[in-house]
C-alpha cells in the first residue's frame, strides 16, 4: 500500500473517529444519558482505535522498510519524497483534534461522576435524618414546612 493510500484511509478513520467522539459529547451534554448508547458508542471507538493502532504500525513499518528513521522527522521526511505532505499534515491536525476532544470528553465526565455523587451524598444524608417520631408522627411543626425531604 502506497503512503498516500494508507494516509488516506488512516485519515478516513479518524474523521469516523471525530464523529464517533463529537456523538459521545453531545450525548454527555443530555440530562438524562442514554448509558446504553455510551456503551454502544465506546465499542465502536475501542474497534476503529485499534484499526488505527495497526495502520499507524504499518506506516511505522513501511517508512522503517524505506529507510527512513523513526519518529517525526522520518514521517515527515518520507511524506514529503512521496509528495503526500498535505495528507500527513491533515492527519496530524486530525490526530491533535482527537486528543483535544479526548481531554474535553475526560472532563466531561469527571464533572458528570462529581455531581452524581454529589447528588447520591445529599440523598444519603436525608435518608439518614429521622422525618417521624418514635410514635409514627411526622417531626415537623405544624404550618411549616419540612425542608429536610
Amino acid at each position: 500500500m502506497s503512503l498516500s493510500r494508507l494516509l488516506a484511509t488512516q485519515q478516513t478513520r479518524m474523521d469516523h473517529l471525530i464523529s464517533l467522539m463529537e456523538q459521545e459529547q453531545q450525548l454527555l451534554t443530555q440530562g438524562d444519558i442514554d448509558g446504553e448508547a455510551l456503551a454502544h458508542l465506546a465499542e465502536e471507538k475501542q474497534l476503529l482505535l485499534a484499526e488505527l493502532d495497526k495502520m499507524e504500525a504499518l506506516r511505522r513499518d513501511v517508512q522503517k522498510r524505506l529507510g527512513y528513521p523513526n519518529g517525526h522527522a522520518g514521517a515527515k521526511q518520507a511524506s514529503q519524497d512521496a509528495n503526500c505532505q498535505d495528507d500527513w499534515q491533515s492527519l496530524l491536525i486530525k490526530s491533535e483534534r482527537v486528543a483535544r476532544m479526548n481531554d474535553l470528553t475526560g472532563q466531561m465526565l469527571s464533572l458528570r461522576m462529581k455531581h452524581n455523587q454529589q447528588m447520591l451524598d445529599y440523598i444519603r444524608q436525608i435518608a439518614e435524618k429521622t422525618l417521624y417520631k418514635p410514635d409514627g408522627r411526622n417531626s415537623a411543626q405544624p404550618g411549616r414546612i419540612n425542608a429536610s425531604a
